[in-house]
């Protein structure tokens, strides 16, 4: 019998426990390690990750338990004070695969768990290479910083080191260097388990054990990467990122990913208006902590040379004012008659893009491009567009989305359509081609690259892309989440908002927004599914939509 959706969810059994002298309150099951978390108690770790199944055996976590002493009768022993006397267990235990039970007393500072933490270090760097200054991992390696806070400072070992390959080619993204591993077994975890794709498993024995890919594989799925991020030391490193700038130097902005639907959250890492790189962040609603490595590697157009940084007005540069103070009478005059113009938006737009491009094609004809690639069970949607849920909400897009585009072709063909507003498209590569264009009296294009569309225009408007940006996208499922600048290139582009903004108050309708909160509070004052948010309750996380 299926469950009655209205009974409640029983709440979860509750432990008591003292982790270093604080009392602690954790849901029955919760290991040591996440236990001492909340209450700010660190025991450190190579092998554990939340996310993974607990394979136990770097012993790094390795703490003192112990709980209350009984007597033959069963009841606590006490204390002359009255207290309940403790009885530590003789051996140490490791915190990541040890659950927390009712009464226990847990110590992570004791000498005799510093004695091991030393001694577990010490065992680490017995044949770890000292390159620290040329490792690409130097500034987020964990074996540099435990080695620091739990190490000692002078090492024992006199032998020569256990020497092992170093730039072994993993795959098509991921380069090893087998004398940093040390075993924690995380990448291996992932992808059996995670990834579903069990390609990596260690060979040899003892101090000569190295990580390799099974026979007749590679390391080459689409969540390849996360391997890199899981790595605590610098044994697996990104081919795309090797070499190429220190951590410490970089910006780190929050963002989320625009490859497809799934917007998956993510950090970008930029220096100087330059993005080295994107990694994942953690949101269990949406990516977890993963993301694929296309959309991971899905940056290199923000710092394109041919990225379009000036206005154009019949295919000469300008000014951005210039060019809109031209644009603006053609425009208003062509606006006049909502069935001579056609729109052809952006689902790769931001909600606040989409919610003024629909003021201005109000009464017009106006649809978006669909994308679609191979899709997984795991985080990679089919739709490639990122915002193809605010399309709908906006009634930017048709249902089915692309299917006006013959019509809006027809209607250049005969004459019918006159004026064709572009976003971020090339509409050459639907069906529009440049044939057709030269029949317009007037096109307006709004990109941050070239295109054959922008080519063909009459008015080119420079755009920019989501990592300069401010503003909102809503996912697949009806999530919507934020994006911040975290680059600016300097030239006369502008937020696509802000084009938007300028174009409806040069064709008569008032200037409301002054920037980017108080066209989302405009947005949800006026569109029923974001009723009540701003961007402040939206935070970090974003918020589902109802």
């Amino acid at each position: 019998m299926a469950d009655n959706p209205t009974t409640p969810t029983p709440a979860a059994e509750m432990v008591n426990a003292t982790i270093n002298g604080i009392k602690v309150q954790v849901p029955k099951g919760t290991n040591l390690i996440e236990a001492g978390q909340r209450v700010g108690v660190f025991v450190p770790h190579y092998c554990y990750h939340k996310k993974l199944a607990i394979s136990g055996n770097c012993r790094m976590c390795l703490v003192e338990v112990g709980g209350p002493m009984r007597g033959p009768d069963g009841k606590p022993v006490l204390n002359p004070d009255g207290t309940t006397k403790v009885t530590m267990a003789p051996r140490l235990s490791i915190g990541c695969n040890t659950q927390v039970t009712e009464g226990m007393v847990v110590v992570t500072n004791s000498p005799a768990v510093q004695q091991a933490q030393n001694s577990v270090m010490e065992f680490f760097l017995i044949n770890h290479p000292l390159d620290c200054p040329i490792c690409d991992q130097a500034g987020e390696c964990k074996l540099q910083e435990y080695s620091v806070e739990f190490g000692k400072d002078a090492s024992r070992f006199r032998e020569e080191k256990v020497h092992k390959p170093k730039q072994v080619d993993l795959g098509l993204r991921v380069m090893l260097d087998d004398e940093r591993c040390i075993l924690c077994s995380r990448c291996i975890r992932f992808m059996r388990d995670v990834a579903k794709d069990d390609c990596l498993g260690f060979t040899n024995r003892g101090s000569h054990t190295t990580l390799t890919c099974w026979p007749g594989k590679k390391l080459a799925g689409n969540y390849s990467l996360n391997t890199v991020d899981l790595c605590p030391v610098g044994a697996l490193t990104d081919k795309d990122f090797r070499f190429k700038m220190r951590v410490w130097f970089l910006k780190e902005t929050k963002s989320i990913c625009t490859s497809c639907a799934t917007g998956c959250n993510i950090v970008i890492w930029s220096r100087e208006n330059v993005v080295y790189r994107q990694t994942p962040r953690e949101n269990d609603a949406v990516n977890e902590c993963w993301m694929c490595d296309a959309g991971r590697h899905n940056y290199k157009h923000i710092n394109a040379a041919s990225r379009l940084k000036k206005a154009f007005v019949s295919g000469k540069e300008t000014s951005y004012a210039d060019a809109l103070k031209q644009l603006a009478p053609k425009l208003k005059a062509a606006l006049a008659d909502r069935t001579s113009v056609a729109f052809v938006g952006s689902a790769r737009a931001t909600n606040e893009e989409l919610y003024l491009f629909s003021m201005l094609a109000k009464g017009s004809v106006s649809d978006c491009v669909p994308r679609t690639w191979d899709g997984d069970s795991f985080l990679v949607n089919a739709d490639r567009n990122p915002n193809s849920a605010g399309a709908k909400i906006f009634n930017v897009a048709a249902a089915p989305m692309g299917s006006k585009f013959a019509a809006i072709a027809d209607g250049i063909k005969a004459g019918k359509i006159k004026t064709l507003v572009v976003h971020q498209e090339d509409v050459t590569r639907r069906g529009i081609g440049a044939d057709l264009l030269a029949k317009l009296s007037l096109l307006l294009v709004v990109d941050f690259r070239p295109t054959e569309t922008t080519k063909a225009a009459h008015f080119v408007l420079p755009g920019v892309t989501y990592a300069e940006k401010r503003g909102t996208f809503t996912n697949a499922k009806g999530r919507v989440q934020r994006v911040w600048p975290a680059v600016s290139l300097g030239g006369e582009e502008r937020s696509d908002w802000e084009i938007f903004r300028d174009l409806l108050r040069e064709t008569g309708q008032p200037d409301r927004f002054a920037d980017i909160v108080a066209l989302f509070a405009d947005m949800a004052a006026n569109v029923k599914p974001f009723a009540g948010l701003s961007l402040e309750k939206i935070g970090d996380g974003g918020v589902q939509l109802g």
